[in-house]
């Protein structure tokens, strides 16, 4: 009893000096601060402060749109190859769950073993060549059959495996953020496209009343010409203007196709005209924007919910990590069936066979490769600490950056809607006073050149001040109604 309760103890003291070794190799620098500080609110912006966002059903109310984004999400392809990511994930936390548990196996086997003669179990097997066993003679050389089951189980002790388990939960979270973030960017990308297509529409459309204008004031510039009122260079200047415009229009419906196109390989099909209605355009709005408070970014944006669980992940990663510093426990047993004849072979308690065994190890030389594998995982850990941090600040600035975006250019379409109206006015004027020969025909020809500019702006702003609103509702966190898939 003595002697055991020896060894007990060495082991004993043997063990408490390996936990001390494990914990003597996690001495790390302190980690830098996951909860960024954010401010209390958006530098004015007029937009709403209250309220939740809405779906991008609610939020965009063309059903043409609408439609469009709905055939986008079941049919890109960049949308699925993500959802085979995810089935990989789910497979690895399907994986690591099982891990915890202990493994069982059942097995059977059969062989024949023939030992030397001048061996020691040859001599042992030829004394017991003639031996009578129940009535059966032990043949020789000695079969083998047999089966068994196998238990084993490591002991997860320090956490390990749990650790393993609850960060590939919380990759397998992560990738379905990704997944909303991608929802969220293909929704996002379809709308300003679409309301860049109709732009281009009326664009198309203001090009074509120019160019009825100027060629009706070509007409009369001939028949001034013809009178003697004017040379025949205000005829070419005025015809340069029209088939200017008339080459322009080309350029714009190059445009057009390859707008279209784009909404086609986002939708995941080939290239088809983009239903859409296009009138009434310059009237357009988005529902005004609720910008809430910047907490709210950490629960609204996928981006950064997908950050913070590749944070946590690599948190519980690197606490896996440390504990292959400490001793592991595995317990393995097996109970089975063995005989040198298959007749024999169910015969209990003769034939049955049993054990159980528990081991107890720790690195104790060369834990470079553990250590190398920690400091790599707690590296990994303050990586994705600073990139959770700046994702966080990336999100607020482009908040504030589409917010201060959407104010400026309401302010400035009004201005420009004016400027419109007031070219329109100078077309007619310029017309009137030309015709009553009180103005040169060059001063008719930039008026309706600065008039087509000026409509063709206000068109282009007014996308851009869509564009701001679909960029700000994307920057809050907005456009995927997607609900997380269960656990596995």
């Amino acid at each position: 009893m003595k002697p055991l309760m020896k060894t007990f103890s060495c082991l004993g003291a043997a063990g408490f000096f390996l936990l001390l070794q494990g914990c003597a190799s996690l001495r790390r620098e302190p980690l830098p601060s996951s909860e960024p500080p954010l401010p209390a609110g958006y530098p004015s912006s007029g937009a709403s402060s209250g309220g939740a966002l809405a779906g991008w059903r609610e939020y965009y109310k063309d059903p043409d749109l609408v439609s469009l984004i709905s055939t986008a999400l079941d049919n890109n392809q960049e949308l699925s190859i993500l959802m085979q990511e995810i089935a990989v994930s789910k497979s690895e936390v399907k994986a690591r769950k099982g891990a915890i548990f202990p493994f069982l196996t059942l097995g059977g086997g059969a062989g024949l073993d023939k030992v030397g003669r001048f061996t020691r179990d040859g001599a042992v097997e030829e004394n017991r060549a003639n031996e009578i066993k129940d009535g059966r003679a032990i043949p020789s050389p000695t079969p083998n059959f047999g089966f068994s089951a196998d238990f084993d189980w490591e002991v997860d002790i320090w956490r390990k495996l749990r650790n393993e388990r609850d960060a590939a939960i919380k990759r397998y979270l992560a990738t379905q953020e990704g997944r909303n973030f991608m929802v969220t960017h293909i929704v996002s990308e379809i709308a300003g496209s679409y309301y860049e297509l109709m732009a281009l529409d009326n664009q198309l459309s203001i090009l074509k009343r120019t160019i009825e204008i100027q060629q009706n004031a070509l007409k009369a510039v001939k028949l001034q010409k013809s009178a003697a009122k004017v040379t025949e260079l205000a005829v070419r200047r005025f015809e340069a203007e029209v088939l200017k415009n008339q080459s322009r229009q080309f350029a714009i419906q190059q445009q057009i196709t390859e707008t279209e196109n784009r909404l086609n390989y986002l939708a995941g099909r080939y290239p088809q005209p983009v239903r859409r209605n296009s009138v009434g355009f310059d009237k357009q709005m988005l529902p005004a924007i609720q910008a809430g408070l910047p907490a709210q970014l950490l629960r609204n944006r996928p981006d950064v919910r997908q950050a913070e669980m590749e944070m946590a992940a690599s948190g519980l990663e690197m606490k896996a990590a440390a504990a292959r510093f400490y001793p592991s426990l595995n317990i393995s047993a097996a109970l089975g069936l063995q005989s040198f004849t298959l007749s024999s072979m169910f015969r209990t308690p003769e034939s049955m066979i049993y054990g159980v065994a528990a081991n107890m190890a720790a690195p104790l030389i060369n834990r470079s490769a553990i250590q190398a594998a920690y400091n790599g995982a707690s590296a990994r850990q303050v990586a994705a600490i600073y990139k959770y941090q700046q994702t966080v600040l990336k999100a607020y600035v482009e908040v504030v950056n589409q917010l201060a975006l959407i104010r400026n250019l309401g302010q400035g379409y009004e201005y420009k809607s004016r400027q419109v109206q007031a070219m329109a006015d100078s077309i007619t004027l310029a017309g009137q006073l030309f015709n009553s020969a009180r103005a040169d025909y060059t001063e008719v020809l930039f008026t309706q050149r600065d008039a087509l500019e000026s409509r063709v702006d206000l068109i282009e702003m007014k996308q851009q001040q869509l564009s701001a609103y679909v960029k700000a509702y994307k920057a809050l966190g907005g456009g995927s109604s997607a609900t997380l898939a269960g656990l596995p």
